[in-house]
Parts: C-alpha cells; structure tokens; sequence
C-alpha cells in the first residue's frame, strides 16, 4: 500500500523562540498560575527526550547532502617531498648522488555511469525524509506528554479541592450534630456517624496532596521548571468540533497523514534503493577522470628534470566475480525490503485500532459528560431536598452524609470525564497525524487563571 500524504514542515524556530519567553515566565519570582501553553512551550525546550529527537532529526537531515555527495566531482590533491642519498654504479663508474625529489598533482573524478551512487542519493534522500516524519511523531508525542502532565496534576489540584471541599462540609455537619445533641435535639448515632465521614476524608484530602505533589513534580521535569499552581477549568465547558464524515474522515486522514505510516513508508523507499546498491555491484561504472601533475626529480633515472603531465579520459570498471557478494547482498536487501512492506501493513492495522479506540472514547466521552453534568445538578438538588427533609423530621443524617458523598463523586467524576475528553481529542488527532501547537492553543482556552 503506497501513501503519498503532504505533510507539514515544522516551524521549531518559532515554537523555541516562545517557549524562551515561557521559560522567562517560569523563572520569574512571579506566582502566577501555569498556563498550559506555558508548558507546552517550556516543555519544547527543557524536555530531554524531544531534544533528543530534534537532535536526531537534525543529524537525519544530512543523509541527503550524503547520498548526493556520490554524485558530484570527487577533487583531491597530493604533494610529496623528499631527500635522496642514491649508489649509482655505471659500468665501472661509481657516484653516490644526493638530491630532491618533489612531485604534486591535482586529480578529479566526475562519476558518468554509477547506479550504486545513483541509489545512495534516493536513499539519502528516503532516509532524511524518514527521520522528518519520525520527528513529527515525536514532536506530536512530546504535545501528549506534556498535557497528558499537566491535566493529570490539575485534576489532582482539583480533587484535592474537592477533598478540602468535602471534610470543610463535614466539619461544618459535626457542628450541627453537636449542637442539636447539647440541646437534646439529636443523637450520639449522629455525631458518630459524621465523625467517622470526616476522618476519612481527612485521609482522603492527605492522599490527595501526596498525589498533587507527585503529578507536579512530573510536569516540572517536563518543562524544567517547579510548579505551584495551574490554571482551572472554566465553568462553562464545550465540545471540540469534529471533522465530517465519522470515523472514516478521521480513518482516511491517518492513512494520509500518520506520521508512523509516513516514516514506514520512507523506510521502504530506504529499503529499495539498498536493493539497488547491492545490484548495482554487477554493473559497470563509467567516470570521467583529469589529472594535473608535476615532478621534479622524482626518480634517479629522471635526476634533474622537471616534468608537467595533463591528462583527461574515461575510466571504465566492470566487476567480474566477487566470490558470489553481490549475489548474496542483493537476496538480503530483497528479504528487507519485504519486511519493511509487511512492518507498513502491521502499523497500519494497529493505528486504525487505536484510532477506532479513540474515536469510540471520544465519543462515549461527550455522552458521560452530559450524563455526569446532569448527575451533579441533580446531586445538589438532593443534598438541598436531604437538608429540608431531615428538619422536617422524615430524612435522617445518614441520608444527608450519603447524599454529600454521591455528589462530591459525581463532581469528581464529571471534571475527570472532562479532562479526559480534552486529553482523548488530542489523541485522537495525533493518531490521525494532524495534532499541533494549534490544538495545544485551542485546549488551553478550556482553563482560566485563578
């Protein structure tokens, strides 16, 4: 299966430029809430892992300038010098002269007929493009990491709100209970009850900050900097739009625009000019060839002369046997090339089941939202109906810790249901090879500064 996606050119000299200005920000003595552009940013720049990769793209853009260097004029110059002390014996003549040899030359050779030159140019060219896909992956890679941080740290912020939220509610219901039992209004059941609610949430809101400390702490390796607070969700939540067509928009962009599935491909095109190399050693190469040299003494019969030689021509190469080498190769490369094929349609499968997988999730996601959204307002509703029903004496203050408990989980609930349909969009965009710094700006307008 041939692919022939456009895909876009990174623009790192911008992205660096800002993240500079975000690492400033994150630096200064300021206490201002992360943004996640903020960390998206920092991240392109402190995350030792994507600087590897850009590393590594910056050393695959070479193989081009590499493979093409096969193909230009190969000049090269040589001088050589040196002092004699010679025995030269005519007839019965015998004389020991002493004296410089110097000789010089410039060579140049212009390849004419050369497959395997012509093969190693394609490669390069395949190889450098190959590492430009894999570096969009990993740049697309580098964006999940740093959100999928940065929300796991704020819904770690946010339930230790709610925890804080919950004991603070709790505290406040012991209270209650005491004073309705000092005036002989209540019971010590209802006390008991309270105080055992609140004790764990006070463990809950413990576990909470140990968590929080530890999902921030993963987002500070990431951008290089420590994190205190992080931008909130706004209240008011909203659905990404979604491209037309269902899954088969979003199956067909994968197809065209996967970066796995475009560095597979630019694999297999690397795969197939090797096929060529190694055939190419049964054919003959052709070069052009020029020579300009100068001698000076160079040998004892030439004992001071001086000679100037210009010489252009073509040389011709024809490999005979080389022990059955090329042969072998060339079987090698065909077995490689084949299993790049066979890689090619093994990613293709697992991308379009993951992508499926984050379609689905996505999907499912809108609907608990809205499902969860409903459950909260309802739980409020509940908790405010409890309170009216114990004064009225037909609820008792089990129910209302029970109604409170439902509605702190239905609130949890419903901010990770969010904050995973934002992380899930990004997935699924990134699966069908479109994720960007674009997106990254569209999700961070979900969250405000607090």
């Amino acid at each position: 299966m041939r692919l022939h996606p456009p895909y876009a050119k990174r623009r790192l000299a911008r992205a660096l430029a800002a993240a500079l200005t975000a690492g400033a920000l994150l630096h200064s003595g300021g206490a201002a809430a992360l943004g996640l552009m903020q960390a998206y940013e920092a991240a392109a720049v402190n995350d030792p892992t994507f600087q590897s990769a850009f590393q590594d793209a910056e050393a695959g853009k070479e193989y081009k300038a590499l493979g093409r260097s096969a193909l230009l004029p190969n000049l090269s110059a040589n001088y050589s010098a040196s002092r004699n002390h010679s025995d030269l014996t005519i007839g019965k003549s015998f004389s020991q002269p002493q004296y410089y040899s110097r000789s010089s030359s410039i060579s140049l050779r212009q390849p004419l007929f050369n497959l395997d030159a012509l093969a190693r140019y394609k490669q390069g060219i395949a190889q450098s493009a190959y590492n430009e896909a894999t570096f969009s992956g990993r740049t697309q890679e580098m964006i999940l990491r740093v959100t999928s941080a940065y929300i796991d740290a704020l819904f770690s912020q946010e339930q230790l709100r709610l925890a804080q939220a919950q004991r603070d509610t709790l505290v406040e219901q012991r209270k209650v209970n005491d004073r309705l039992f000092a005036g002989g209004e209540g019971t010590k059941t209802d006390s008991l009850e309270t105080q055992a609610r609140l004790d764990l949430s006070e463990a809950q809101v413990l576990e909470a900050q140990d968590n929080l400390q530890t999902q921030r702490a993963t987002l500070a390796a990431l951008i290089g900097a420590e994190v205190d607070t992080l931008d909130g969700l706004k209240p008011e939540f909203r659905f990404l739009a979604m491209p037309e067509g269902g899954f088969e928009g979003w199956r067909q962009l994968a197809l065209e625009r996967n970066p796995e599935l475009l560095a597979q491909n630019f694999a297999i095109d690397s795969a197939r000019q090797e096929v060529n190399k190694s055939r190419a050693g049964h054919l003959p190469r052709v070069d052009f060839v020029g020579t300009y040299s100068k001698g000076n003494s160079e040998t004892l019969n030439t004992y001071n002369q001086e000679s100037t030689t210009r010489a252009i021509g073509i040389q011709v190469s024809v490999p005979l046997y080389s022990g059955g080498q090329v042969s072998a190769s060339s079987r090698q490369a065909v077995a490689s090339l084949e299993k790049a094929r066979a890689e090619l349609q093994a990613k293709i499968d697992k991308t379009l089941v993951d992508l499926r997988k984050q379609y689905a999730a996505v999907s499912s996601g809108m609907a608990r939202i809205q499902a969860l959204d409903k459950a909260v307002s309802s739980g409020k509703l509940l908790v405010t109906a409890t309170e009216q029903s114990i004064k009225g004496g037909v609820r008792i203050n089990l129910d209302l810790l029970n109604a409170q408990q439902q509605l702190y989980t239905s609130t949890r609930d419903l901010a990770q249901a969010r904050y995973t349909y934002l992380l899930g969009m990004l997935k699924l965009r990134a699966g069908a090879g479109i994720l960007g710094a674009g997106d990254v700006s569209e999700v961070a307008e979900y969250f405000v500064k607090r």
